[in-house]
């Protein structure tokens, strides 16, 4: 078979060179776009080399108000190639910083955990005995389930994290501590803090990076707990509409009475998925307020998850407002099984005493026929024939 030569073979070979040439372009573009800065952080912002990838899955907080003091524990689920980090944090007062009890977490998820309600069903479904299926394999194990130039006002080390208390009435004063870090401040992330600069807020600056060598951020950071005089229950989202990717955010707040959002500020609705009173118990206890406003029945915890599926549209901070009641809510899930009693499913019981029950009513019937005595039919009286 020759090789097609002239204008139509031309054609097709040009063709063919501009397709490589648009799929090698997207894929440009997909490259660039994976190694830019994930400001992912719902409570502040992570910076770190361009060169890197870091995505921030998931941020949940415990926010403890007694009116007075805030405080604020986070952990952050992080994701991709940095070896390490840094994360601005604005406050509205002077704070204090400590590591957190990862504990204090699992209490909570457990105290949320939805309540199960048992139901039954009647007729067998798919799985019970006669539709029972075996399988000679094993079962499949369940899914594992952020006065002018800067001031230092304090700087610690906590475990894997270096914390720079600063005060600062220009983004240039971190723009310096960052660079002193090895971090460079993005034009954007300074823009977006002028606000708080200019209502006089403070930041907590912390240099991320993991425990051993060559190692990068990845996996659930150790928490962290941040403490501050507050009048009001704020919760700084702000930066977070830097993301360049959807952003989840899950809050345990901690308060005399019920809580709830003023508004969205941008997201989906923030939904409820706990409210009720608590005990402070295990890693819960140092939390307490020292005002005793949880009162002796403990405070009242509201958990709420919200989802930020366009980040840019974030208007501002949580500021969290207490509801006219406090009602308690709790999620329900029901488990479902088969009707037993005593072991035998309720529908053999059924059909099984009713057919007995059918055949005992139609012996009845067919013995009471037999037992009933034969009455002879009338005897016919034949007039004689007519003579």
């Amino acid at each position: 078979m020759g090789v097609a030569t002239g204008p139509a073979a031309a054609a097709r070979t040009a063709g063919r060179r501009r397709a490589l040439v648009v799929v090698l372009m997207l894929l440009a573009v997909q490259l660039v776009s994976l190694a830019r800065p994930a400001y992912a952080c719902g409570c502040g912002a992570m910076v770190h080399d361009p060169k890197t990838i870091m995505a921030v899955h998931r941020e949940t907080s415990v926010v403890r108000w007694d009116g007075k003091t805030e405080q604020i524990v986070m952990s952050l689920t992080v994701d991709g190639t940095a070896p390490d980090a840094a994360w601005i944090m604005p406050v509205p007062h002077r704070a204090t910083v400590k590591l957190g009890d990862p504990e204090l977490f699992d209490r909570l998820t457990s105290l949320t955990a939805p309540a199960v309600e048992q139901r039954h069903y009647f007729w067998p479904r798919s799985g019970d005995w006669p539709f029972e299926h075996t399988s000679d394999g094993a079962a499949a194990p369940p899914p594992a389930a952020e006065r002018p130039g800067v001031g230092v006002v304090g700087r610690e080390r906590l475990g894997p994290f270096d914390v720079a208390r600063l005060t600062a009435t220009d983004p240039a004063a971190l723009r310096n501590w960052l660079k002193a870090n090895g971090f460079q401040l993005p034009a954007s992330l300074a823009a977006e803090l002028r606000p708080y600069v200019a209502q006089r807020w403070e930041y907590v600056a912390i240099r991320l990076a993991p425990a051993g060598a060559d190692r990068r951020l990845t996996g659930t950071l150790d928490p962290l707990r941040l403490s501050f005089a507050s009048d009001r229950l704020v919760y700084p989202m702000r930066l977070s509409r830097l993301a360049k990717t959807p952003q989840s955010l899950g809050l345990y707040v901690l308060a005399a009475h019920r809580m709830e959002p003023r508004g969205a500020i941008g997201g989906a609705r923030p939904e409820v998925f706990f409210a009720g009173r608590i005990h402070l118990e295990g890693a819960l206890r140092d939390l307490d307020g020292k005002d005793g406003t949880g009162g002796t029945d403990g405070p009242f915890l509201t958990a709420i998850d919200q989802n930020f599926p366009l980040p840019q549209h974030i208007t501002g901070d949580h500021e969290l407002l207490r509801t006219s009641k406090d009602t308690p809510f709790r999620r329900v899930t029901y488990e479902y099984s088969l009707l037993v009693v005593g072991g035998v499913p309720v529908w053999v019981l059924t059909v099984g005493g009713t057919l007995l029950l059918t055949g005992a009513a139609a012996a009845l019937v067919i013995g009471l026929r037999k037992r009933r005595p034969v009455t002879p039919p009338p005897t016919v009286q034949v007039p004689p024939p007519l003579t």
